[in-house]
């Protein structure tokens, strides 16, 4: 069992469906869902379903959600000896809005409790973080923290965009950083166009999630290019989430073609629940390489 330490973020996720086309500036008929969520803790989540032995470093948020979602990744076995829970007043929330198709129309994220997470933070959880096989961080840490983990990470590590908003924090982290080299970077396909080229960085592989036109990888100076899964969407919320968790589970020692088979195979059994994370990804839990 490989021990995998994600950094990142811990969110209660609100989602609201609309049940016809969304009109905007409208009120419209639908379902709304809360649930635990953050993409850090999605990916852990998801590793945990497929088998991985999990340790989640975040801040959770102040109020009484903050409680409710450590207690939630305890019950799902996923370590969080070296988070906390944040005083009262700080947030971490996700509200989405998607279309009858599952498509997202728009969301707003206030992850405040995130901020936290200082390089100073992250420095007495060193030993923690290197303890791990590999180490997955996403962009809701700051570009100061996440540089610093560029910096002192000694294990394979992957990094996830999150937004396009919250991109540009690694291509500013890619510059602060001395050594400006890590194993892989996850986006979307808008994300990807806010972080460039990153030029001045040495990063392994580069996955390039398309939605339904596949996925792409950079990879020992190649384009491979994998056509999506053929799928019913219910909801794309967790399907970046799940795409990073398979393509890590796979592990390092994957080739291209096998992390990317595992990745779209954990996405497909995502975005075919309507939940964020699917309990069925567990079936797909294979020994990774």
């Amino acid at each position: 069992m490989r021990k995998i330490c994600v950094i990142g973020g811990a969110n209660v996720d609100i989602t609201a469906t609309s049940a016809a086309a969304f009109q905007i500036g409208d009120s419209n008929p639908g379902s709304v869902v809360v649930s635990w969520g953050g993409v850090g803790r999605n990916i852990a989540h998801n590793l945990a379903l497929l088998g991985d032995n999990v340790e989640l470093i975040t801040i959770f948020g102040g109020g009484v959600f903050g409680p409710v979602i450590a207690n939630s990744c305890k019950e799902l076995g996923i370590g969080i000896s070296h988070s906390e829970i944040a005083k009262e007043g700080t947030n971490s929330f996700f509200i989405s809005i998607n279309n009858a198709d599952g498509e997202l129309v728009g969301g707003v994220a206030d992850m405040n409790a995130t901020e936290a997470m200082t390089p100073e933070w992250l420095q007495t959880r060193i030993d923690a973080i290197n303890a791990a096989d590999a180490v997955v961080a996403d962009a809701n840490s700051s570009a100061a923290a996440l540089a610093w983990l560029i910096d002192n990470c000694q294990k394979p590590l992957y990094l996830d965009a999150v937004s396009v908003a919250k991109a540009a924090r690694i291509k500013e982290a890619v510059a602060m950083s001395r050594k400006k080299a890590f194993f892989a970077l996850k986006s979307n396909a808008l994300e990807h166009q806010v972080l460039g080229q990153l030029n001045e960085a040495v990063i392994e592989r580069i996955y390039v999630s398309r939605g339904a036109e596949g996925l792409q990888v950079y990879a020992q100076g190649k384009l491979y290019e994998f056509a999506a899964l053929p799928c019913i969407v219910k909801n794309v919320t967790g399907g970046g989430d799940a795409l990073l968790a398979g393509i890590v589970h796979a592990g390092p020692k994957a080739s291209v073609e096998e992390s990317a088979k595992m990745g779209l195979l954990c996405a497909r059994c995502a975005v075919e629940s309507p939940n964020a994370v699917s309990e069925d990804i567990a079936k797909l839990a294979r020994p990774a390489l």
